[in-house]
């Protein structure tokens, strides 16, 4: 049986390999029945080739442009002051801002990574590695760039960073562009993914209000690997094409990997792909295995060159590829909590647990962790976008169906899928996106912040499905046309669709684009910057501040003075932490209150007005509702719930100046939204 089956697998290959040598021959004399020579054929491809990455670069480079453009209008970037521009960076940007600005003014690299990695100066009483904590390779790689470019004397620090920022979200289009481009096999695909992406640019990016985030700088390179990967899958490609899309996969992946500390998650999901694609024999094992390879081999240099981040070694991406034995072993000898964090959290998600915890509830309580609102899916099918996804991905999935139907009854799959076959569910890539799009939206339909990863990804299969003549002919293969020529009427119609849908959003969407560009918008925070200004020039030097995570990457961002917490959700010692300071805003006595902030080193406190009287729309996610529920100070009677305690509010009563309060503290600043007390280091008990 063995030699029968060996002598199998040598005639196959040989078949393959004859195959191969005859199809150049074929196509030759295909060519020249239809009166083409070779020559002409190689020009009209590179004409097509050429003009198409034309078009894919001036997509990007457009979109980049119009990104700067808006940012500018938006902030009046140009005309700003330093620190009012730095405000501009809220919560966790302002953290990663900060410390690519420390590394501009180590003097020398080496220097600043070394500070960086044994920071003592940020968050008291801690040293932590910031490189690996934070993932700052982007901020590494945008120092360096700066200074091996000689860039000072030409443009300041801050245009650099978010250029270069600007510059990978002008990538991202392109990407996006080409594996529609890819997929559909004309270039107009491209242009229509571009223009969905740019007119639903409020569910397909945060780049509007949060340009150092992590995502920001790792979903480019996602997308080119996307793109690399969806020529891979293809078959009868060529072996260079072949060599050069599994390079391109392989750098993308691990540079994915080392910007992003989630990125192995969102690999995760595409690996479930590619086994679900493998499962159903509808690629080729062989592709498919080496992927798992690359995804090894980056888990693997990550977890090298990410000081060892145990994250990844007991990453679910691990556990499919490498196997599930392998990663037990290891979660028994890594001591890593984040994937229980994560398991506790989709606990409560999908109402399996309920928890008082603070923390839990209050990441529960953020906006990119809820459901999808109305609104969402409004914008999306008002731009045409839902409506086209929804019957492209009807198609493909009632094809992709088919064709597992006919693999579990024996019939092989077809060499070469020719256009009158109408199988569009036959090609590898094709089934791999569907899946990929199903897992993404799957997860945006509970998280609103997946919708970031789901909506881009929905602009590029829409377009290549209305683009695509195969996906007609395989609509007009079950609906039997007879009437007219159903290769011609798709041919007419992967034309006329995008054609006529490029128009209308042009008609509709241009002008308030262009409008959003011609209007200048104001922002403007006397009040912060007041503070900023205020601790700059009063505050000592060796000060630490305490209060919500969100100001203080603020303060350290604007100020560089020490803080008690940061705004960063993947450290057990600082979640805590910022559970603790957040007290300031519960029902607690003033005595619980000091001790609190006094563990932590803390020379003054900033009490938030917005919080303190933060009129929720949820009643329950405000800050001080979550705080009530930890620390038990809520009392049900018939239904209504009600927050009791002997002590008042401590915003509150604090603001009153009288005993026991003003003992532990002394106001030295206010404004309309922040007051500043001093934290006193001798207890005066005065009445």
């Amino acid at each position: 049986m063995e030699g029968g089956a060996a002598d199998l697998r040598q005639r196959k290959k040989q078949n393959d390999t004859e195959s191969d040598k005859m199809a150049p021959e074929e196509r030759n004399k295909e060519n020249s029945k239809l009166g083409r020579s070779p020559k002409y054929v190689l020009i009209q491809r590179f004409a097509k080739l050429f003009f198409g990455c034309l078009a894919a670069v001036t997509s990007g480079m457009m979109y980049a442009v119009y990104l700067s453009t808006y940012h500018e209008r938006k902030f009046w970037f140009s005309s700003r002051q330093e620190l009012e521009r730095e405000i501009t960076f809220q919560g966790d940007s302002a953290i990663y801002y900060s410390f690519y600005k420390e590394l501009l003014k180590a003097p020398s690299f080496e220097r600043g990574v070394y500070e960086l990695t044994h920071n003592n100066k940020t968050v008291s009483l801690k040293t932590i590695n910031a490189v690996q904590q934070m993932t700052l390779y982007p901020e590494l790689i945008a120092s360096v760039l700066y200074q091996a470019s000689g860039s000072e004397e030409v443009i300041e620090p801050v245009y650099f960073y978010i250029g270069i920022v600007f510059g990978l979200q002008g990538i991202y289009v392109t990407a996006l562009f080409v594996t529609s481009w890819v997929m559909s096999g004309t270039w107009l695909a491209g242009m229509l993914t571009v223009a969905w992406f740019i007119i639903n640019r409020t569910d397909t990016t945060r780049i509007d209000y949060s340009i150092p985030s992590r995502e920001n700088w790792a979903l480019p390179y996602f997308a080119c690997q996307v793109a690399a990967l969806t020529g891979y899958l293809k078959k009868n490609l060529n072996c260079s094409a072949e060599k050069f899309c599994y390079l391109l996969v392989s750098a993308s992946t691990y540079t994915f990997m080392m910007m992003w500390e989630y990125s192995h998650y969102l690999l995760f999901i595409q690996a479930v792909s590619l086994f679900l694609l493998d499962s159903f024999t509808l690629a080729q094992t062989e592709k498919v295995h080496e992927v798992y390879k690359i995804y090894l081999f980056s888990l693997f240099l990550g977890y090298l060159l990410q000081f060892e981040n145990s994250a990844l070694l007991v990453s679910p991406l691990l556990s499919l590829v490498a196997a599930s034995m392998l990663s037990k072993c290891l979660q028994m000898f890594v001591p890593h909590k984040e994937n229980e964090h994560l398991l506790k959290f989709l606990e409560v998600k999908l109402g399996l647990n309920t928890t008082k915890n603070f923390t839990m509830n209050w990441l529960l309580c953020q906006e990119s962790l809820q459901a999808p609102s109305q609104d969402f899916f409004l914008r999306l099918t008002q731009s045409s976008l839902l409506p086209f996804y929804i019957l492209v991905l009807i198609i493909c999935l009632f094809s992709v169906t088919q064709v597992i139907f006919r693999r579990i009854c024996g019939e092989p799959l077809k060499e070469t899928v020719k256009l009158e076959d109408g199988r569009i569910g036959e090609r590898p890539e094709i089934v791999y996106h569907v899946i990929h799009t199903i897992l993404l939206g799957s997860l945006a339909m509970c998280l609103e912040g997946m919708k970031y990863l789901w909506t881009p990804y929905v602009c590029m299969l829409a377009a290549f499905g209305v683009c695509s003549p195969e996906l007609w002919m395989t609509l007009f293969k079950w609906l039997r046309l007879k009437a007219v020529h159903p290769i011609l009427l798709a041919l007419v119609l992967s034309m006329a669709v995008p054609t006529i849908i490029g128009f209308s959003l042009w008609k509709e969407f241009f002008p308030r684009i262009m409008t959003e560009l011609s209007e200048l918008q104001e922002f403007y925070d006397p009040d912060t910057v007041e503070l900023m200004t205020w601790i700059k020039r009063q505050a000592p030097v060796a000060a630490v501040f305490a209060g919500s995570p969100q100001l203080m990457g603020a303060i350290k961002l604007c100020t560089g003075w020490m803080v008690s917490s940061l705004p960063l959700y993947n450290d057990d010692d600082l979640l805590k932490r910022n559970e603790n300071i957040y007290q300031i805003y519960s029902k607690r006595s003033a005595e619980d209150i000091y001790k609190i902030l006094t563990s932590y080193k803390a020379n003054f406190l900033i009490i938030e007005d917005s919080i303190c009287n933060e009129v929720g729309p949820v009643r329950g996610c405000r800050v001080k509702d979550l705080l009530d529920i930890a620390n038990g100070h809520v009392v049900c009677e018939e239904g209504d719930t009600y927050a009791y305690s002997k002590y008042g509010r401590f915003c509150h009563e604090i603001k009153m100046n009288y005993s026991p309060y003003v003992n532990y503290f002394t106001r030295v600043y206010w404004n309309r939204s922040y007051f500043v007390y001093k934290i006193n280091t001798v207890i005066s008990f005065q009445s």
